[in-house]
């Protein structure tokens, strides 16, 4: 029993030295590696700001006309947009009345709306120049922007179909192909001159601003318009019959007849705008 009892003990301690030598000994601290993960996400670099697009820089374009240089005798060009809307017949029975005669801008929109009033245009031939002013009355800037709370058209094909479309409704109502071209607003950015330009058209700016968008009040219009002076272009509105502004241009006009004012159409003179707009 005693023999049993000590090659039990005999087997016991071999045993348990076969384990101690397939254990790895424990490592010093100095030596452990930490264990690498299954992917590592890379730091990402500093990322420059994306250069800023150039500021929209819009212009209003003067325009003025060749003096008579006549003392008493001013010469004047007068010019009118129908936007949208109806006719001011204020206006417009004071021009022919008076025999005075006048560049008018119009829109596709207005000539829809309006085909008594050209008619009574295209009746006179000798008094008012027909000339282009855009399809849907959209400013004519080849970048998004909004200007008076209107959307601008936004690229160079929208200009494009602004000008080309008001040109083609022209046509199609009877009118002679326009050579000149005023957009909504009257404000513009530099590359869409450029555009309109190489379209064919001159792009008709104004030195006097008769009726600040048809919304000054009766007394200021005529003061304003009458105060032009040899080789000024004026700009006013013939399109809103409710507004007091109306009452003004018709005073003016007949205040300028007497004081002996050659008027002139854009057709018939010389002229010069800035920002390359006719040259």
């Amino acid at each position: 029993m005693n023999r049993i009892l000590l090659a039990s003990a005999f087997l016991l301690v071999s045993i348990s030295a076969v384990f101690a030598d397939e254990t790895p000994s424990a490592q010093p601290a100095s030596a452990v590696v930490s264990p690498v993960p299954a992917a590592v996400s890379p730091v990402p670099a500093a990322v420059s700001p994306a250069p800023k697009a150039p500021a929209l820089k819009l212009v209003e374009p003067h325009l003025h006309i060749t003096r008579s240089n006549i003392a008493g005798h001013a010469r004047i060009a007068l010019t009118f947009d129908a936007c949208m809307g109806q006719a001011d017949e204020r206006i417009l029975s004071t021009l022919v009345r008076e025999r005075i005669p006048a560049t008018i801008f119009v829109t596709a929109r207005w000539l829809k709306r309006n085909p008594a009033v050209l008619a009574v245009f295209l009746q006179n031939p000798d008094l008012f120049e027909l000339e282009n002013h855009g399809q849907n009355h959209i400013p004519a800037v080849d970048r998004p922007t909004l200007i008076y709370g209107i959307a601008s058209a936004g690229s160079p094909q929208a200009v494009r179909q602004e000008v080309e479309g008001g040109a083609a409704a022209m046509v199609v109502a009877g009118i002679p192909a326009p050579h000149w071209f005023r957009g909504s607003t009257a404000k513009y950015d530099l590359s869409a001159i450029g555009e309109i330009r190489a379209m064919g058209y001159r792009i008709a700016g104004y030195s006097v601003n008769g009726d600040g968008g048809s919304l000054l009040g009766a007394v200021i219009t005529e003061k304003r318009i009458a105060s032009a002076r040899d080789g000024d272009v004026v700009i006013s509105h013939i399109n809103q019959p409710t507004h007091a502004a109306g009452e003004g241009v018709a005073k003016a006009l007949v205040d300028l007849k007497t004081k002996g004012t050659q008027f002139v159409r854009l057709e018939d003179v010389e002229d010069t705008g800035d920002d390359k707009t006719t040259q």
